[in-house]
């Protein structure tokens, strides 16, 4: 009988699993179950019980049998944090995004967790919601972990310079910052871009409107590009007023769309620079009762299941995003091994055109 809870105790060794893995009669919570008191609950040593559960080194497999069978009993859960610091190594990874309620974002970091979770890494997923406060703190957040790696969508460069001045691996996705130091994962943006507006001019539209939250990094400057090569090199002037800047997280799409419509009412098409841009503008279009090709033609970068779930269905250009997540998560993985070594590097994917019925052809 244990004196300590009366109850009769389990067969290991006369060591008493039930008081172990109980709560105290007072209601305070017992301290976390360890690999000591597993190994004690075993009849074993702490180095053999440490065996037995990670299949590193040998363990007899009646010594494995009955380790296995305390661990359970006492809800041992090993401590992989400690563990990391012990061999200095850690099978967390970073992962730092702008707006978890964007589908794009949540694609990226499925792409992402696909390739970590088949290798044995941790997903740490850190949201800054566009704001280079929060993703410092988020960086800050990632060394206290010690993550030896981190995948992140930069707002600045200073996140990626804190993580790799203390030694971490860092893979930009989606963007890259000037004079970065980091192996990076794009997105052809330009090319993109390019091919939207191509579309619409041989339909026969010159008056072609763009909407872009950012022209900061690498995917505003590239979409603009983009567009802006290919007006001019069908011999259309480039008109910066029908250019409309909408704020990151400020001023609302639709209400820029009503502004740019209101200013320029010889506008025929209207190019959204990222799907939540695409979003505000359909819903001006739909206020004002404008039909969609009819009364104006519209694309958009970045292709999404709502883009083929409304009459008609929006033509844009799809980029990779799951892909680009695996990619960029194979590339940290390479680095972390070994296996990619010298300079940083920068991998490009394409994205491709898909047509819908949300544009049509000038008289």
């Amino acid at each position: 009988m244990c004196p300590e809870c009366g109850n009769v105790p389990t067969p290991f060794r006369g060591y008493c699993v039930s008081a172990a893995s109980r709560d105290l009669t007072d209601g305070t919570p017992r301290r976390r179950a360890t690999i000591s008191d597993v190994a004690k609950a075993a009849g074993v040593s702490p180095s053999t019980a440490s065996r037995a559960l990670t299949g590193q080194g040998y363990a007899a497999a009646s010594v494995k049998a009955r380790v296995l069978a305390a661990a359970d009993e006492l809800g041992y859960v090993p401590d992989d944090i400690a563990r990391s610091l012990k061999r200095r190594a850690s099978r967390l990874v970073g992962v730092m995004i702008s707006d978890l309620r964007n589908q794009f974002y949540a694609d990226l970091a499925a792409g992402i967790e696909q390739v970590l979770g088949a290798a044995g890494h941790q997903m740490v997923l850190v949201n800054d919601d566009g704001d280079t406060d929060r993703e410092l703190a988020g960086a800050r957040t990632l060394l206290a972990m010690r993550v030896p790696g981190a995948i992140v969508t930069p707002l600045s460069a200073a996140a990626g310079k804190l993580l790799t001045e203390q030694g971490v691996h860092v893979v930009e996705v989606d963007r890259q910052m000037a004079d970065s130091q980091c192996d990076a994962v794009l997105v052809d943006s330009e090319h993109g871009a390019r091919e939207c507006t191509r579309h619409l001019l041989e339909l026969g539209h010159r008056r072609i409107a763009f909407l872009i939250d950012e022209l900061e990094w690498t995917t505003g400057v590239g979409r603009l590009a983009g567009y802006r090569g290919a007006l001019e090199g069908n011999g259309v002037p480039y008109d910066s007023t029908l250019v409309v800047r909408v704020g990151f997280g400020t001023d609302s799409p639709a209400a820029a769309t009503a502004a740019l419509l209101d200013r320029h009412p010889d506008v025929t098409a209207i190019f959204a620079a990222n799907n939540l841009m695409a979003q505000g503008v359909w819903q001006e279009l739909q206020r004002r009762n404008l039909g969609v090709p009819a009364d104006m033609s519209l694309v958009a970068f970045d292709d999404l299941p709502w883009m083929t779930m409304v009459a008609p269905g929006v033509s844009a250009v799809s980029q990779p995003v799951v892909e680009v997540g695996a990619k960029a998560a194979e590339t940290l993985l390479a680095r972390l091994s070994g296996e990619l070594t010298g300079e940083p590097r920068t991998v490009w994917l394409q994205p491709s055109f898909v047509r819908r019925g949300s544009t049509r052809k000038l008289d």
